[in-house]
């Protein structure tokens, strides 16, 4: 029996309506992006972002409550503790856990940030890529593998946290850093999303693939590779450009926002 084609056009009234259902500020409190809204100095708002990315598995409230306390240690400024913290600001940090993510990770991630930050002004730089290199059609993998190499580029890193920060080159579909760089780049004016990036397009995001976006996806014929890689969220958001090229990665607030409250 032939599958029935999709009707882009119907598809795209309807997830237009659920992004405009879903992405507002009244789900912030909810989701781990109400982690960087508590800051406002951009450097500070980048970095609790990506904690808060990195730490977001598992239920929502206890991943709230695990980068708060993770950023509780680094006092009112995330940015001024990397720059000016000594080892006895690290002690409390010793004792930090959220599933496999454990003080050894966590003291790396600060070990390396702190490195970065003293010789960039934001983390936008390490995610850049030279485009008069790089002609794939998804350029921003090439970003993604340029900052995990950059980000384990102390000596002697710990090997375990490698797992904790995904690339493309191992095939991973990299969801908790495409939605770090969703709430950089997007811009609009719903205030959900940061825009405070603007060397990256959002037309060169990728969709942040968790379960309840990958479920929707299928669902609505938007996927149709088996498992979920890099290859996978490419396809998806192949797809979603054809709804809006210039802002694709907007649907990924329809889709979770759909899987999240099962509604399809």
């Amino acid at each position: 029996m032939p599958v029935k084609k999709i009707n882009w056009q119907d598809l795209k009234e309807f997830l237009d309506d659920c992004v405009d259902q879903y992405n507002r500020p009244e789900f912030i409190e909810l989701d781990p992006i109400s982690i960087p809204h508590q800051f406002s100095r951009k450097q500070d708002i980048e970095i609790a972002g990506f904690f808060a990315a990195t730490l977001a598995w598992g239920q929502r409230t206890t991943i709230i409550s695990k980068c708060r306390e993770l950023l509780g240690y680094m006092g009112s400024s995330p940015h001024d503790f990397l720059l000016n913290h000594t080892l006895s600001d690290l002690k409390p940090i010793t004792r930090f856990k959220h599933r496999t993510f454990n003080a050894t990770d966590a003291l790396y991630f600060i070990e390396s940030l702190s490195h970065y930050y003293k010789v960039h002004d934001t983390l936008e730089t390490a995610f850049v890529w030279d485009s008069r290199e790089n002609t794939r059609e998804f350029p921003l993998e090439a970003g993604l593998i340029q900052f995990h190499n950059l980000f384990f580029s102390c000596p002697d890193f710990p090997t375990r946290t490698r797992k904790h920060v995904a690339t493309p080159e191992r095939k991973s579909a990299c969801k908790r850093l495409n939605m770090f760089l969703r709430w950089m780049v997007r811009h609009d004016s719903r205030g959900v999303d940061f825009g405070i990036w603007k060397q990256i397009s959002p037309a060169q995001l990728v969709c942040p693939c968790d379960v309840h976006v990958e479920r929707v996806a299928r669902k609505l014929r938007l996927i149709k590779r088996k498992g979920m890689d890099w290859q996978t969220a490419l396809e998806l958001t192949a797809n979603l450009r054809k709804l809006d090229p210039q802002d694709p990665v907007k649907y990924d607030f329809a889709l979770f926002g759909l899987g999240i409250l099962n509604k399809i």
